[in-house]
């Protein structure tokens, strides 16, 4: 199936205006770099704590910021998460939550410090914070507190202690899976299986609903952020070597140095891009570039074996002319490919959520540089290697 036919572009005249075009992106992306004072780097590299936290109302995010001023080597990062209806905020902290201690610890300092700016009034509550509490503190409330007075109906202790761990997960899993991880209200606590009136009266005396609930803490050590920037560099570092080796194998070498300028042009760049809209840079978007760094070659390798088939079929021709001919006999080809893909990476973007977004955004513009830069770049490069260090005669 061929979307476009009989396609007779010169390509290679029109060269320099794709530099020209290239040239202005790139600048615009180091104008960016340096204008921001560099990438914004996500906690995997940087070091750090992410912290998602739902509220049972519209959270006061200047509160938060309050908050938390003295757990924050510098001044945390507040912005609200998944669909608004939900109230929940991310918060980024440039200090690694519970660094120098366990993470357990660093948690309910971040709990104590939440609560004193938007739970005041439960401060000193020695009662159990249902939304942020675990399955052992619940169930040894339980078993203490004995509601149902189990006690008194001559149960052991062992059928004790196993009907209230029951129960205690129970209401556990209903707050996590049903009520999204916050519960506002005690009275919908009885649509848990076991829980009846007598064991709710009984939670209310040493539980309260929380206005809040952490629902996830994501911590990175700072020593850990900077090997792990390396190893992404070396990653994307050994992918390129490893392309130049290749098609410099399968082909000729000054191939392999063409497809390996394009992929330096789609990198630089994409990450211009990100220098200019300042999304994060994060382990997945790492994955994102090395996914670009196969399309973008794999979309050059078609151009290239044409110009190969050409090459040895029509030892006279210019060079000049096979390059073109080639691009033009592969451009159905290149552009079906990108169309489908860049379209299923669209769609990854705009519906796939806030953790695929810089992976997302990565293929959906790299899919369109790397399909240009195979064409505009790669080629153009090729063509001049032949027809400056190749014969004199200008022919392959």
């Amino acid at each position: 199936m061929e979307i476009v036919k009989n396609v007779s572009v010169d390509w290679i005249g029109k060269k320099w205006y794709f530099f020209g075009l290239s040239w202005f992106l790139a600048a615009l992306g180091i104008a960016a770099y340096l204008i921001h004072g560099g990438f914004a780097y996500g906690i995997d590299f940087t070091g750090g704590t992410i912290i998602y936290i739902k509220f049972n109302k519209t959270p006061d995010l200047d509160m938060i910021r309050k908050s938390l001023k003295p757990e924050a080597i510098s001044a945390p990062t507040i912005q609200t998460y998944d669909v608004s209806s939900k109230h929940t905020v991310q918060i980024r902290l440039q200090t690694a939550l519970g660094e120098g201690k366990s993470i357990e610890a660093g948690q309910g300092k971040l709990q104590s410090l939440l609560r004193q700016g938007l739970d005041p009034e439960n401060v000193n509550s020695a009662k159990i914070d249902f939304n942020n509490t675990g399955f052992e503190a619940l169930s040894t409330y339980l078993i203490s507190s004995d509601p149902e007075n189990l006690k008194s109906q001559s149960k052991t202790s062992q059928e004790i202690e196993s009907h209230y761990q029951t129960l205690a997960q129970a209401l556990l899993d209903y707050r996590n899976k049903v009520s999204d991880g916050l519960v506002s209200n005690f009275d919908d606590l009885g649509k848990v299986d076991g829980a009846n009136t007598t064991v709710i009266e009984g939670l209310k005396k040493g539980v309260y609903l929380g206005s809040f609930a952490v629902k996830g803490v994501e911590s990175v050590g700072a020593v850990v952020g900077q090997d792990l920037r390396n190893r992404a560099a070396l990653a994307i570092g050994l992918s390129f070597l490893g392309m130049l080796v290749y098609i410099g194998a399968r082909f000729k070498p000054v191939y392999g140095v063409g497809a390996i300028i394009g992929l330096f042009h789609d990198l630089i760049i994409t990450l211009g891009l990100f220098a200019l809209t300042q999304k994060e840079i994060s382990l997945t978007v790492v994955a994102g570039l090395l996914t670009l760094v196969g399309y973008s070659v794999n979309d050059a390798i078609v151009v290239f074996d044409r110009a190969r088939e050409h090459l040895r079929m029509q030892r006279k021709g210019s060079i000049y002319d096979l390059i073109n001919t080639s691009i033009n006999q592969t451009l159905s080809r290149t552009l079906m490919t990108g169309l489908a893909t860049f379209v299923s990476v669209l769609c990854l973007y705009l519906f796939g959520g806030e953790v695929l977004d810089g992976f997302a955004f990565v293929l959906t513009v790299g899919i369109v540089i790397g399909t240009y830069s195979s064409v505009a770049i790669s080629a153009p490069i090729v063509e001049w290697w032949y027809r400056d260090r190749g014969p004199k005669s200008k022919t392959a």
